[in-house]
């Protein structure tokens, strides 16, 4: 498989994960778009949020959960699923991105 979230997840391409249990890691992006941008990206491959939704339900839960987690101390944080490549999806395996540490407009993009 081709997808790099696979190869990190399975240690082909090294990676400095700041969270990795169960079903879940996290990485920071490599073009952050705010103070905090982090991936929250499921072991299981999927190609978008609506495929974990329809898939597996709970793994979506999870990932929510764990950017609460990881968003711990900030004033306030955003959570984005880009699905498909007109809404900015570069990466077609599905990553939750949590940013925050500055404020954000309305509406996005």
């Amino acid at each position: 498989m081709e997808c790099i979230f696979c190869k990190i997840i399975t240690g082909d391409i090294p990676s400095k994960l700041i969270y990795d249990r169960n079903e879940i890691i996290a990485l920071e992006d490599i073009n952050p778009q705010a103070p905090t941008h982090l991936l929250i990206v499921p072991k299981k491959h999927f190609e978008n949020a609506g495929e974990i939704a329809e898939n597996n339900p709970e793994t979506l839960g999870e990932m929510f959960r764990v950017a609460k987690e990881l968003a711990n101390g900030l004033p306030g944080y955003r959570t984005i699923f880009n699905t498909g490549a007109e809404a900015g999806q570069s990466v077609f395996h599905a990553h939750l991105h949590l940013l925050g540490g500055r404020a954000f407009g309305w509406p996005p993009g």
